[in-house]
């Protein structure tokens, strides 16, 4: 499958010598247990997937590549010990991961000051790739879909779409949600929507009984969300238990396996922007689907979290091609590369034609997510002309 990257010849060179030479390491951090674990272990499996392939064919300058895996639990703390741990012990050439943006916004700012190049490929905090925009060099790249793309995505689909003038926001405390509610609040006052009501709660709050509550008295219509998959449950279940069922309409973690298999049938109709949905819409995907799932076997052949492992696996393949095209592993050359990249990686989730400059950091455009809906107990396309879209290979615009 080494099609992936649409000039493969000049990447690899000879199966065997890649097997004899040191190996590239790459870290790879991710919560990989705990509530966030079903995005983080997608996007490690994404991620083994990618670098068997490219081991199989030879490796990346004829060195094969190692991931060297650490599960962060989602604890900003344990993500700051696994940075410097990667840095100073395993000397690691770059970084991919972060699902939470406050551990990204924790930890990254290590490899910043060694000048490796991190690969953010979960974490949507708009602020995540601009954290050091006042420094002469910025390490930190993207391919997610950030928040600033998702919040305004998210009211229209609310606002103009589906015609609702009276909405709540239900968003978590974390890092994540916060900065997400903001982004939300921005993208509502454009449309010159003022939400009935914003409220917080906590990771592993089991009640939402409180701001659900709140939310009716104000006649909500619909409730927008920024958390992840237990707690976004838990505001299902609780309009369940209410009573009240307005539409949830929230940023792309409404899609995560927990939150579908822990709300079950209160948790149908949620919508949700995707970079990738678990559908074969062309080659490329019905080929990664199916290698997905031959190797990892999930249960109902659902990947826990599509846009998580589509993205894990992309994001080894645009690191792949730019120590490709720098010649070797030096953090400045591979970090000059990644802004210049000359040749396009054909991945999962779209086609990355220069992807990157000196001064963006964002692989994803606002032109590449579209809709999912959960219904039947995974994440279908909510619109037909979506899924046609998806059918025909995106790049950059």
């Amino acid at each position: 499958m080494w099609c992936a990257l649409s000039v493969s010849v000049s990447l690899l060179v000879g199966s065997t010598s890649a097997l004899a030479a040191d190996p590239i390491k790459i870290a790879v951090s991710g919560p990989f247990t705990g509530g966030s674990s079903s995005m983080g272990v997608s996007m490690r499996d994404g991620v083994r997937l990618a670098i068997d392939e490219i081991n199989k064919s030879g490796g990346v300058l004829g060195r094969p590549i190692i991931a060297v895996e650490r599960d962060d639990e989602a604890k900003n703390e344990r993500g700051v010990q696994i940075a410097q741990e990667m840095i100073n012990k395993e000397k690691v050439v770059a970084a991919v991961g972060y699902v939470n943006t406050g551990v990204a916004l924790a930890s990254q700012r290590f490899y910043q000051e060694a000048k490796i190049p991190v690969m953010n490929n979960v974490a949507t905090g708009s602020v995540i790739t601009h954290q050091f925009n006042t420094e002469p060099e910025n390490y930190v790249f993207r391919n997610a879909a950030h928040d600033s793309i998702q919040a305004p995505m998210i009211v229209e689909e609310a606002i103009t779409r589906r015609g609702f003038r009276k909405v709540a926001i239900l968003a978590d405390s974390t890092n994540y949600g916060q900065l997400g509610r903001e982004d939300l609040e921005k993208a509502l006052k454009a449309k010159g929507v003022t939400p009935v009501v914003v409220e917080k709660f906590n990771i592993k709050d089991a009640d939402m009984t409180p701001q659900l509550l709140k939310a009716r008295e104000a006649g909500a219509e619909a409730v927008l969300t920024y958390g992840i998959g237990p707690e976004l449950a838990q505001i299902a279940n609780g309009m369940a238990k209410l009573g009240w069922k307005v539409p949830m309409i929230g940023s792309w973690s409404l899609s995560m396996a927990n939150y579908i298999d822990n709300a079950g049938p209160n948790g149908e109709g949620a919508r949700m922007p995707q970079t990738f949905i678990q559908e074969s819409t062309n080659p490329k995907r019905e080929a990664f689907i199916a290698s997905y799932l031959k190797t990892y076997k999930p249960k109902n052949d659902r990947i826990d979290s599509p846009v998580s492992a589509a993205q894990g696996y992309d994001s080894i393949y645009l690191l792949a091609a730019a120590i490709n095209q720098a010649g070797g592993t030096e953090g400045s050359k591979i970090k000059a590369a990644l802004e210049d990249l000359r040749t396009p990686v054909d991945g999962i989730v779209m086609t990355y034609v220069r992807p990157f400059s000196s001064n963006d950091h964002e692989a994803i455009t606002a032109s590449i997510p579209v809709f999912g809906e959960v219904k039947g107990g995974r994440v279908i396309y909510a619109y037909p002309e979506d899924r046609k879209k998806a059918s025909v290979v995106q790049a950059r615009k």
